[in-house]
């Protein structure tokens, strides 16, 4: 079974990561996907983010029409700093026999060699970038040629690139300024019930 791994604070989770999943998920005919908070993420500062089960609730409501998304708690559960290498070898225990593809965005795929056990990751793992924004695009290729020179895999999808990030909306929603196209119905509604961000 393939197996994809999205992790990320989803602070908001926005349609941004749903459409980055559908692609991916379409492209690498992907089995499952398991959606992952992370509880701290260990490269950025999150002075705002919203409590652990307001980011899982809204990832999922975001996903529950996707039969293949699971939400998963294991990255809050363990506290501390969320590493993706931690949340593999975990998953790889439970599901021996799947291959695993770790989905990420091109911000991260250019900071990856500063991941914890990073060459660790490229042994468990394809790792599956997609740019964020069309100037993106030329800097991830060299960047994965050069991960797959170190014996890993990494692929590059072509996605409609989606230019809103997570910051960006709690500003918006912070400043009751428009933000409502950018997220899922069902995800609008409940951060305007809980007041979140604001």
């Amino acid at each position: 079974m393939k197996t994809g791994i999205f992790g990320g604070t989803f602070n908001p989770i926005h349609n941004g990561h749903i459409n980055l999943v559908n692609k991916i998920s379409e492209k690498v005919s992907l089995d499952r996907i398991l959606v992952i908070p992370t509880n701290i993420p260990p490269h950025k500062l999150t002075p705002d983010l919203a409590d652990d089960n307001a980011r899982l609730e809204m990832c999922r409501l975001a996903f529950e029409d996707n039969p293949k998304a699971e939400i998963s708690n294991y990255e809050i559960k363990q506290g501390g700093k969320s590493y993706t290498i931690l949340t593999l070898e975990h998953f790889k225990n439970i599901y021996p026999d799947d291959e695993f593809y770790l989905i990420i965005g091109s911000d991260m795929l250019l900071t990856f060699h500063e991941w914890k056990e990073y060459q660790k990751i490229l042994k468990l793992c394809t790792v599956v970038a997609a740019a964020r924004s069309k100037a993106d695009i030329e800097k991830i290729k060299p960047y994965a040629h050069k991960l797959v020179a170190m014996g890993g895999k990494c692929i590059v999808v072509d996605v409609e690139p989606y230019e809103i990030s997570s910051t960006q909306l709690r500003g918006l929603i912070a400043h009751k300024e428009q933000y409502t196209c950018y997220l899922p119905e069902k995800v609008v509604r409940y951060i305007a019930n809980k007041k979140l961000y604001t």
